[in-house]
């Protein structure tokens, strides 16, 4: 009975040192770890810091290149187009046997003519960047579309000579001298010019979305 005693006290023992030697290591690692804290700080601190010097962030500045790339994109800028219609009158072998060997025709014709700039002529040349003004010159003005609507164009009346049955390209020639016609109308009405203002102002814009909030177009 004496030896069962002996026993449970030698267990106590050992289990209160146990505890004991437990909480000592646990407060010696929250000691050391606390002690640590600072130095981790310091330490995240600084690879901030690093990284930052190895990977800064990157300031970017708008170059002319960019901007002829970005505009010569545009290819062919058309900024307004002309709806026109010509009577033209086309007719052949009208002599003293034209009622008998001539032919006439009239050709009603409507006609599409755009014009605008060519955006691949501008160079890096034609744009310069003087104390935040940007300066450009633009290529000039041309027509690129002169051409008829042959749903709306028709032969209005045609008249042959009671001997033949007309001539057969005389229509064709007709429709040809309706483009070379749609296309002068155009011209004589000051397409170019408008294409040109129409152009400076779309591009106005468009260099102000680059960030260009002035820009002379240089004549």
């Amino acid at each position: 009975m004496k030896q069962n005693w002996v026993a449970i006290v030698l267990l106590a023992i050992v289990a209160a040192a146990a505890y004991f030697v437990v909480q000592s290591v646990r407060e010696g690692a929250q000691q050391a770890q606390q002690a640590l804290q600072p130095l981790q700080q310091a330490n995240s601190a600084m690879q901030t810091q690093v990284a930052d010097l190895l990977h800064p962030t990157p300031t970017v500045i708008p170059d002319p290149v960019t901007i002829i790339h970005d505009v010569r994109s545009l290819a062919r800028l058309e900024t307004i187009q002309y709806t026109v219609e010509k009577v033209i009158t086309a007719e052949i072998g009208q002599g003293t046997f034209g009622f008998l060997f001539g032919d006439r025709l009239l050709f009603v014709a409507h006609g599409i003519v755009i014009a605008g700039i060519d955006m691949e002529k501008l160079g890096p040349e034609d744009m310069q960047i003087k104390n935040g003004v940007l300066y450009v010159t633009l290529p000039p003005a041309e027509v690129f579309i002169a051409t008829l609507d042959n749903e709306k164009s028709y032969v209005y009346d045609r008249d042959t000579g009671v001997l033949t049955h007309g001539d057969v390209n005389l229509e064709t020639t007709a429709r040809q001298a309706a483009e070379d016609e749609i296309r002068k109308a155009a011209l004589e009405d000051g397409i170019l010019e408008i294409a040109q203002q129409n152009a400076e102002t779309f591009l106005s814009k468009f260099f102000a979305a680059l960030g260009y909030q002035e820009t002379i177009f240089v004549k």
